[in-house]
């Protein structure tokens, strides 16, 4: 049976430590972090995620700030806010939380943020800066998965990495990571032969969003399975995008669903936050 990766309990570990760093960052010079984010409209979802952002960021000492706005408002004046934080030096990050009304263009929102603010990293120059093996920062989700891996003692150098779904903010990103770590990385998408390639991988991080489309007999014995799939079931059971059961009696390490990928988020927001704050890129 695989070992069980408890990202809920590294998760309170990592804020733990920005916890310690902030208040270094505070003796020696002064300084409090400060996270913005912006709520745009009463998606009850989105609600309870900036709930839980904002939980974080006071825990760890941030200044925080929530900018709940009407889902009636324009793209001009959602773009003027954002200049309007990106100006504001008590703001060191900035997060706009998706999904945004169809009528504004999230892209275009999401460019606007400062590159030094957005610690989300979806930015195209924090994107850029991770193509080219740059310093930035990182999407908060793979950057997690890649401090999963390590807190396993799974080095990516010289293994094969597979990852399902190439999404801009899980799959590229997190299969740049990967490769920025020695990996040999393949991405696989709707057109791939997934039991062939899943086969293959020394290291397996799959989001699609498809309750568990990777069976448990794809996986290679002793494979690290990393499940950032978070999807409900008629019945109301959370499961993830890999055959749980099945593929932990043949994997080394799995992460649950819930409690594997999902804490890491918030607190790699928490780490990009200080980085942003600190200058700590």
């Amino acid at each position: 049976m695989a070992q069980l990766i408890d990202g809920k309990a590294i998760a309170a570990r990592i804020r733990a430590e920005v916890q310690a760093d902030v208040e270094r960052l505070k003796a020696s010079r002064g300084l409090v972090p400060g996270l913005a984010v912006v709520r745009v409209g009463e998606d009850p979802a989105s609600k309870i995620y900036v709930t839980g952002k904002k939980k974080a960021a006071e825990e760890v000492g941030f200044h925080s700030w929530e900018h709940a706005l009407g889902a009636d408002i324009t793209q001009d004046e959602l773009l003027a806010r954002v200049r309007q934080l990106n100006a504001d030096p008590a703001v060191h990050g900035i997060l706009v939380q998706l999904p945004l009304p169809k009528h504004i263009d999230a892209e275009r929102i999401i460019a606007a943020v400062s590159p030094e603010k957005d610690v989300d990293g979806f930015h195209p120059v924090n994107a850029g800066r991770l193509s080219l093996g740059q310093p930035g920062l990182r999407p908060c989700t793979p950057f997690g998965a890649m401090r999963l891996l390590a807190e396993v003692s799974c080095a990516p150098a010289g293994k094969r990495a597979v990852v399902v779904g190439r999404s801009n903010i899980v799959g590229k990103p997190m299969a740049l990571m990967l490769l920025q770590a020695d990996a040999t990385v393949t991405i696989c998408h709707r057109k791939s032969d997934l039991p062939r390639e899943v086969a293959q991988a020394d290291i397996l991080v799959v989001a699609v969003g498809v309750p568990e489309l990777i069976q448990g007999e794809w996986i290679k014995p002793g494979a690290v399975v990393i499940d950032v799939g978070m999807n409900r079931k008629a019945d109301g059971k959370l499961v993830g995008d890999v055959a749980f059961q099945a593929a932990a009696q043949r994997a080394s390490a799995i992460t649950p669903v819930p409690g594997g990928v999902g804490p890491m988020t918030i607190a790699m927001l928490m780490r990009n936050t200080f980085i942003a704050a600190s200058g700590g890129v």
